[in-house]
């Protein structure tokens, strides 16, 4: 669709920082997360509305299948989602191992809720010209579905996975070139014209959506964006705009020292695919150290509280990097801790306090985590700003490892009513920019 010169503007469902990676790769417009767990249903249509309207067509992909989630009433799956939206729903089916089964699987979807508006299938993996005329000789003889395309099986166009899902978009060398030879098969297997169309049936739901004043930076905040670090929520990126500070990128694997900064922020990614080069850039673990322990405002999640642990050890081997955080992190084989959490404070935050909604206050505040990580030798008593209410955090039961003026955690934040975290730490480093770390942090 861009290649034919719209505007596609992209969102994910759930909490994911790589497919979205991905999808603005793909789009060439920033994509954005719409999830039921962090987000009112307000603010998914006030987002969904407000990203839409500079676009040609908004494309949502989903998580898990269509009527899958918490929720056995399936108030936060993808057709939740498409009702809530008017958005009509395209499913893409593995045929692996299919043939007249085919109309039975999809008639089962087009059944379990008619409020739903299937529009259509993509056929995946097809195994050939004789397996596709079987698959469309059993939807048309048992279902009224209509086959927009079918993409024939082939290794090319798979890109690679490791143990938190597709080797994101910012790390792939061949990102471009894989999204073309997807587009290539998308364009010769796929009714586009026919995708636009459907698009088109679709009645966006209208928000009052008011433009966000931005006032004028008075903060910096460094902040690692680099093939080891780049798991960030692309609403929460713009939120520093609006809560008055400016984020100045920096890169772990070469940058010799920090960008002028009053603040540090440091999000997921993998550190531990980049042991060695993190390892080796002395300059900036050094400067990071000296900085944090001046007194530096910080804030680090997961792969960023990795980063700053005192080593990372992976496959059997063992790097030192920042040293900042007191703990070792050990990177495991299975998930340490995997899915949506809730967490509530402390009381001992670093952070100031913010005014958070009743949805926050009676269930604690909704955010996710997925890592294979753990911390080891702590010390005995760490000051922590949560307490994991449903999650695993750093021990099981706190999240949120406080050491001077850093907080750190295995936890992703979504700044959100019920958790505006940006605000607050924007306002801490801000009170400490003009407070005990002088002119340069």
């Amino acid at each position: 669709m861009v290649r034919r010169g719209l505007a596609v503007q992209p969102f994910k469902k759930g909490p994911d920082y790589i497919d979205p990676l991905w999808l603005a790769r793909a789009a060439g417009r920033a994509c954005y997360n719409l999830d039921f767990f962090t987000m009112s249903d307000a603010e998914i249509l006030a987002s969904f509305t407000s990203r839409s309207a500079g676009a040609d067509i908004s494309l949502i992909e989903g998580n898990k299948g269509l009527f899958d989630g918490l929720d056995v009433e399936g108030a936060d799956s993808n057709a939740a989602l498409a009702k809530m939206l008017s958005a009509p729903v395209v499913m893409v089916i593995d045929t692996t191992g299919i043939t007249r089964g085919i109309a039975a699987l999809i008639g089962g979807y087009l059944n379990f809720d008619r409020d739903v508006d299937v529009r259509g299938v993509i056929l995946n993996k097809v195994g050939g010209t004789r397996h596709e005329g079987k698959l469309r000789a059993a939807l048309e003889r048992y279902t009224d579905v209509e086959v927009i395309g079918a993409i024939g099986r082939d290794q090319v166009l798979e890109i690679p996975e490791r143990h938190l899902g597709l080797v994101p978009a910012n790390e792939d060398k061949k990102a471009d070139s894989m999204i073309s030879l997807l587009a290539d098969a998308v364009s010769a297997e796929v009714d586009v014209d026919r995708l636009i169309e459907i698009a088109k049936i679709g009645e966006t739901p209208r928000a009052a959506v008011a433009e966000p004043t931005r006032p004028v930076a008075d903060v910096r905040i460094a902040i690692a964006r680099d093939a080891a670090f780049g798991f960030y929520y692309q609403d929460d990126l713009e939120a520093f705009a609006r809560a008055g500070a400016e984020l100045i990128p920096f890169d772990t694997l070469s940058d010799p020292q920090l960008p002028e900064a009053e603040g540090l922020f440091i999000g997921g990614g993998f550190p531990e695919t980049h042991l060695a080069a993190l390892s080796a850039n002395q300059n900036l673990l050094t400067e990071i150290r000296q900085a944090l322990a001046a007194g530096m405002p910080a804030y680090a999640e997961c792969g960023g509280l990795m980063y700053l642990a005192r080593s990372i050890q992976w496959h059997g081997k063992k790097f030192d990097v920042v040293g900042a955080a007191p703990g070792d992190v050990i990177v495991e084989d299975r998930p340490q801790g995997r899915g949506y959490v809730v967490i509530e404070e402390t009381g001992k935050s670093l952070w100031p306090p913010a005014s958070h909604g009743a949805r926050e206050s009676a269930a604690g505040i909704p955010a996710h985590e997925f890592h294979y990580a753990r911390l080891e030798n702590l010390p005995a008593d760490p000051d922590y700003a949560y307490r994991v209410i449903r999650g695993n955090g750093i021990d099981g039961h706190h999240d949120g490892l406080m050491v001077g003026n850093l907080l750190a955690g295995f936890v992703h934040h979504r700044n959100t009513e019920a958790d505006p975290w940006v605000n607050r730490f924007v306002e801490f480093v801000r009170e400490k920019s003009k407070g005990v770390c002088g002119d340069r942090f």
